[in-house]
């Protein structure tokens, strides 16, 4: 019974090592030497974007050496073409993404950051990056939003630990206790099973979301700018937003049928990117809480595109506030649609 009740607990001491940690893993953010660039000197340089803040970013070479580059309302992004009969297209800042690989041309400051002047990329290394961070920054959010209950879900489970190593004393001393000791293991191991149960449903429940609410914001013809109108509905649903536990906002753009395809398309995109700067610079509104902005073109209209209404309707960007299930509490029945 004595030789019994030993190899439960050890077995039970060895489940805790191997579900727990792995349950619980984190991500780690790498980290470089960093570079000073010299103040007034010319550089250029190449490597991948590693870090991104709202106007500025850390640039890591092939050596993996780090630089801090600083962005202004006269960097210009675009696009590094092999096709020389073609102009090079023209992109936001909002496109510069992590994991994005670009070739920045600038002037050191001060600080000993570089201030970029022009920054190019290759067309399909930008859709690479967009694709990973569509995936991985809401999970990044949600998953740091979920450390506090897991770290409570690791604390019990060390104290579980250490209770099961003084049963482990007790029942090697005391003779007559065995049938108690036998009993405190059974349900440290239901404690257990318990615990990991939570922390499975906390994880599964990391990709489900819920559309709190939605609004349209339409834009004159062949134009980017923000209405007075706009503007507003922007406000509330920047207020809304701040109150809401776990969300990402959702943001799409779209153009009416009038001009040519790959005018509607960048179009539509640059009113995406005027919302993004809109909520960003007016109400702070964090860059990774905003899924990676797309304009769609003339793709997906809502209305015909034959009549004047319909056209003005079809020019718009669709803003929604997604709030995950687990981490954002119970469901709100307002609908996300307008």
């Amino acid at each position: 019974m004595k030789k019994n009740l030993i190899g439960l607990l050890l077995l039970l001491g060895l489940a805790l090592g191997m579900s727990l940690p792995a349950a619980a893993q984190g991500t780690q953010s790498d980290t470089g030497r960093l570079s000073r660039i010299p103040a007034g000197q010319k550089q250029k340089l190449r490597g991948v974007i590693v870090k991104r803040e709202a106007d500025s970013f850390i640039l890591r070479d092939l050596n993996g050496v780090d630089v801090q580059v600083n962005l202004s309302n006269i960097t210009k992004v675009e696009e590094k073409k092999g096709n020389p009969f073609r102009r090079a297209r023209d992109y936001g800042t909002t496109s510069l993404l992590r994991g994005l690989s670009v070739e920045v041309e600038g002037r050191g400051e001060a600080s000993g950051a570089l201030l970029a002047d022009k920054i190019r990329m290759r067309d399909y290394e930008l859709v690479a990056a967009q694709t990973t961070n569509a995936l991985v920054v809401p999970v990044e959010g949600r998953v740091g939003e979920a450390e506090n209950r897991l770290s409570q879900a690791e604390a019990n489970a060390q104290r579980l630990s250490g209770q099961l190593e003084e049963l482990s004393a007790v029942a090697n001393t005391a003779r007559g206790g065995a049938k108690a000791a036998q009993e405190t293991a059974d349900q440290a191991v239901a404690a257990v099973e318990s615990t990991n149960k939570r922390i499975d449903g906390i994880l599964t429940g990391l990709d489900e979301y819920e559309a709190k609410r939605g609004i349209t914001v339409n834009f004159n013809a062949g134009s980017s700018k923000l209405t007075p109108e706009s503007m507003a509905s922007l406000d509330e649903i920047a207020v809304q937003a701040k109150s809401e536990k776990a969300y990402v906002i959702e943001i799409t753009g779209y153009a009416s049928s009038e001009g040519g395809q790959e005018l509607n398309k960048r179009l539509s995109q640059q009113r995406a990117d005027a919302v993004v700067r809109y909520l960003a610079d007016n109400h702070m509104i964090p860059l990774r809480r905003i899924v990676t902005p797309h304009g769609y073109g003339t793709l997906h209209p809502v209305a015909d595109n034959t009549t004047r209404e319909g056209r003005k309707e079809n020019r718009r960007v669709e803003v929604k506030i997604l709030v995950n299930r687990t981490l954002g509490g119970a469901p709100n029945s307002t609908g996300a649609g307008q």
